[in-house]
């Protein structure tokens, strides 16, 4: 009987498998699942006609929100109430105040010496008072006639009586017998041309009396107007001494001390800058919506300050709209004349639409397509642009939430349908 085998066994030694076997079979194996997991990757830069530097594009998320359609432009600030006064006469001027110069309602700001409105001042005044006599020789000579009328009146009336009571005793004598009939009729003659007499003087005197009003009535007329250019010669001396219209400051001042100046000239300006206003140019194709009352808001020190639009030009000059934006409220402190400020007009607000940030991928792609990125790859798709405001725009159409899109210039894309981004 054989109590084991070890007298038969023998040790063998296993076979090893070569180190570099099992390295490049592992190579192999990731190499495998490398391919495998990028081949869509792949696939899809295989399929890209251009390739563009990553960093040098910006991309904007497409979301739903309220977008305000409006245009921003840069603003003067001006006095609301900047009148320029202006010399009434020729004369030499005089001035009292200097540019800068802090006024109140009714301070003195310049004197016009007028000898010549002084003496034209003068010489009406001359004049309205010979007219003035003529009126009243007028109407005393108009009392006197009204006299001699009245008193020629009372004479033929008194005749008139005399001629009827000669009449009658004439009558009763020549019934008598005493007086022949031809001196009866001489009686009546003479009553009747008395009659004719007095009617006539009654006539006349009514005459006389409406020419005398007449006459007087023309005098009163001339009077009145010589009153009038008077009064306006008065006025214009009164206003040779040139006074602040409000609270205020002095601008600019148009001439220099003891200067010749003619009428209707510019002496000063004033401004009230407790009223003050925007004046902006629009381009002429962003002014179309632009209206008075439309809202605004005003930039200025970091802070926005509500507005509306007061004034729109009707007319274009250079491309450019002006208009004038006033505040809603209280002007910031601190604002000066001429001072540059950003105006944002507000033309319109649409709720809950599909918007994306603007950019010059609209320029590049004439707002009918965009580049809508995936991975590392933009497809150009084309798209729908409807309302357009400063910072966002409208998509109506190729685009849903959450696309990512390039928003910045593509023209350097050349209008390939799909681009790499490294």
């Amino acid at each position: 009987m054989i109590p084991d085998t070890s007298a038969m066994d023998r040790t063998v030694r296993p076979r090893r498998v070569p180190r570099w076997v099992v390295i490049g079979l592992a190579a192999l194996a990731g190499l495998a699942a490398a391919g495998f997991a990028l081949a869509p990757r792949v696939q899809r830069w295989m399929s890209a006609e251009r390739s563009v530097d990553g960093d040098s594009i910006r991309i904007g998320v497409t979301t739903v929100g309220d977008l305000e359609r409006d245009l921003v432009a840069q603003g003067r600030v001006v006095a609301a109430l900047h009148p320029t006064l202006f010399s009434p006469a020729q004369g030499i001027v005089e001035l009292s105040v200097k540019a800068g110069a802090e006024v109140k309602k009714g301070d003195r700001l310049a004197t016009i010496d007028s000898p010549a409105l002084a003496s034209k001042l003068a010489e009406e005044r001359a004049t309205l008072a010979s007219l003035q006599s003529e009126l009243g020789r007028a109407q005393i000579a108009a009392r006197q006639a009204h006299v001699k009328s009245k008193q020629a009146i009372d004479v033929l009336a008194v005749k008139h009586q005399a001629a009827e009571r000669t009449l009658t005793r004439t009558r009763n004598l020549a019934e008598q017998g005493a007086l022949a009939s031809f001196e009866v009729e001489k009686a009546g003659d003479d009553l009747q041309l008395t009659k004719f007499e007095l009617d006539n003087a009654r006539e006349t005197a009514g005459l006389e009396k409406e020419t005398q009003a007449f006459e007087i009535e023309t005098r009163r007329l001339a009077v009145q107007r010589q009153q009038a250019v008077v009064e306006e010669l008065a006025r214009q001396q009164g206003e040779l001494s040139i006074t602040a219209p409000f609270d205020g400051l002095v601008a600019g001042v148009s001439v220099q001390d003891r200067d010749a100046v003619a009428a209707h000239q510019a002496i000063v300006t004033v401004v009230n800058l407790s009223a003050l206003e925007v004046e902006l140019e629009l381009p002429e194709n962003q002014a179309t919506g632009v209206a008075p009352g439309t809202p605004a808001e005003i930039a200025y020190g970091g802070a926005t300050y509500p507005g509306k639009v007061v004034t729109i030009a009707p007319e274009v000059v250079d491309s450019q709209v002006r208009g004038t934006v006033s505040f809603a409220g209280e002007a910031p402190a601190g604002l000066r004349q001429n001072e540059r400020v950003s105006v944002r007009v507000l033309l319109e607000r649409r709720r809950q639409v599909l918007k994306l940030p603007r950019g010059p991928f609209l320029e590049a792609g004439g707002g009918r397509s965009a580049y809508v990125l995936r991975g590392d790859v933009a497809t150009r798709r084309p798209i729908q642009i409807g309302v357009t405001g400063v910072a966002e725009v409208e998509v109506v159409a190729g685009l849903r939430t959450g696309d990512r899109v390039v928003v910045s210039d593509t023209s350097g894309f050349e209008g390939a349908e799909s681009v790499l981004i490294r």
